[in-house]
């Protein structure tokens, strides 16, 4: 089986020991996404079917049976840390005014930019409600402060649209808040159901943060290298939306003159009329190249904290979910 036909399964067929759990996942999210009020109830089914690769909640299950949890709570956590996720997804598609996701029209355009912002609004209550029935003060300190910092992240990133400055330090930062400090959250909450110990739960934030750094990396690059149809959103959305994303930042730091004149025109002002000629910057700089390079590292750095984890169906679960991070086509 080659690496696209693996990136077509399901996380239930992709993580086989975790299957049960991925089930009750299913479950206790549509459980908790009901409502009386009819319009929630669309979009909540509406999300649900448009399903996701649930890396999130997968990382927080693996950590929770790596270090031998054998109760539920994991199962609500990981509904928790998806809402999350979704709810984030939501408030994005209307900031970035984005119209494709997962390869289906955004919530958004679908039922219009109010009612997706509030649906997200309710997905976070809701996400804060379930969290409190675990009755853990560490575990809501986690989510808690992940949520604040991704709030920062989603700003830091508004403040760098059309900023042709923005250099890979500016960046990388945005990525930690805004979609590290989840994956690395979920690991954190996992390992604490598992009553690790300090050392074993920062391990497993390391672990998140730097699997999450390089699934963004990757996003990142598909956005200059993948298909429509395969990637799940437009090819060039990016640059549309004036993000100064690693490819195009190593473009201005290598390219020629009217490279980097190029790229810094089409950043300010959102444009992708010459989309080809930077597309063909980006390759001809290796700046795809660059960024995937960084995303191994990461991904290897996320191996090496994992040492300390003992020998188990889990732990070969989260070092085969750090190939996936880097191997992904969508």
């Amino acid at each position: 089986m080659n690496v696209f036909e693996i990136l077509q399964l399901t996380p239930h067929q992709l993580f086989p020991a975790i299957a049960s759990d991925l089930q009750a996942l299913d479950a206790t999210i549509r459980e908790h996404l009901s409502s009386e009020v009819a319009l929630i109830n669309s979009i909540s089914e509406y999300i649900i079917a448009a399903g996701g690769k649930r890396m999130r909640p997968v990382l927080l299950i693996l950590f929770a049976r790596a270090l031998g949890y054998t109760g539920k709570d994991h199962q609500l956590l990981a509904a928790v840390v998806e809402l999350i996720h979704t709810a984030t997804l939501l408030h994005d598609d209307v900031v970035d005014e984005s119209d494709l996701r997962r390869g289906q029209a955004t919530a958004n355009a679908s039922f219009g930019n109010a009612a997706s912002v509030l649906s997200g609004d309710f997905l976070y209550s809701r996400a804060f409600q379930m969290m409190v029935r675990v009755n853990n003060m560490d575990v809501m300190a986690i989510v808690s402060d992940a949520t604040n910092v991704i709030a920062e992240g989603e700003v830091l990133q508004l403040l760098n649209i059309h900023d042709a400055g923005v250099d890979e330090t500016r960046y990388l930062q945005v990525i930690r808040y805004k979609t590290a400090k989840l994956f690395e959250a979920a690991a954190q909450l996992g390992a604490v159901l598992g009553a690790g110990n300090e050392a074993m739960i920062a391990a497993a934030g390391h672990y998140g943060r730097s699997v999450g750094t390089a699934f963004q990396l990757v996003d990142d690059v598909l956005d200059y290298s993948g298909q429509t149809p395969e990637i799940g959103k437009n090819v060039g959305d990016d640059l549309r939306e004036g993000k100064p994303t690693l490819p195009l930042i190593h473009v201005m730091q290598h390219g020629t003159e009217q490279e980097q004149e190029l790229v810094r025109k089409a950043i300010e002002a959102g444009d992708i009329t010459h989309f080809p000629q930077i597309l063909q910057a980006v390759q001809r700089c290796g700046s795809l190249d660059y960024t995937l390079a960084m995303a191994r590292n990461e991904a290897a750095s996320a191996r090496a904290s994992l040492e300390g984890l003992a020998e188990s169906p889990y732990k070969a679960a989260l070092i085969e979910l750090t190939e996936l991070a880097v191997n992904r086509q969508a």
